[in-house]
């Protein structure tokens, strides 16, 4: 995915990029930073991870349910599943049903190989190489990446900032969206 990035600011003639991804996103802004570093000019990484983990049991037990039904349920009741975990406050019933209506047109394969390249993923080995300045973001109530895990991730790019973004899940830029912003336009402007 990284290479498909990069080559598509290549085509477009684009100078190095100030890239914003979050889970999956941030996964490919890191990929593309290690791979190309002169197309990254800035990396702003939320709720990522240098290799994904479970953070606890429940996560665990979370993407065993996923896995399973990607392998025998319809993409409707995968979606379901995954949009619950995004949005499960009680006022973001509009966010939940959008994110389902998006989701179960995701085809199955594509979304298989996205998991598959996020299982594949690690980068802990080569934090160390990113030299463009770095924001972390995560949320504080995050049941899909452990704090560990992005707390881990920011401390292992040198000289990474790290915000913790308080009462914000997976979703964190839908949950705190005045917070979001503003932590990413502040890290953006001083760039």
């Amino acid at each position: 995915m990284a290479a498909r990035v990069a080559a598509l600011l290549d085509d477009l003639g684009e100078p190095p990029a100030h890239v914003v991804g979050i889970s999956l996103g941030a996964s490919v802004g890191l990929a593309l930073a290690l791979a190309a570093p002169g197309r990254v000019r800035s990396l702003t990484l939320i709720n990522a991870f240098a290799r994904l983990a479970p953070p606890d049991a429940a996560g665990a037990l979370r993407m065993a349910l996923r896995l399973v039904l990607l392998a025998t349920a319809p993409m409707t009741t995968v979606a379901a599943l995954v949009a619950r975990g995004l949005f499960p406050k009680p006022g973001q019933g509009d966010l939940y049903r959008a994110a389902v209506a998006s989701l179960s047109r995701t085809q199955r394969r594509a979304y298989l190989a996205s998991i598959g390249a996020l299982a594949a993923f690690d980068a802990r080995a080569r934090l160390r190489e990113i030299r463009c300045p770095t924001l972390v973001l995560a949320g504080d109530r995050d049941r899909t990446v452990g704090r560990d895990a992005t707390e881990a991730l920011a401390r292992g790019i040198p000289g990474a900032g790290f915000v913790l973004v308080p009462d914000s899940g997976h979703a964190t830029n839908h949950d705190q969206p005045d917070l979001f912003n503003r932590a990413v336009l502040e890290f953006l402007a001083s760039r």
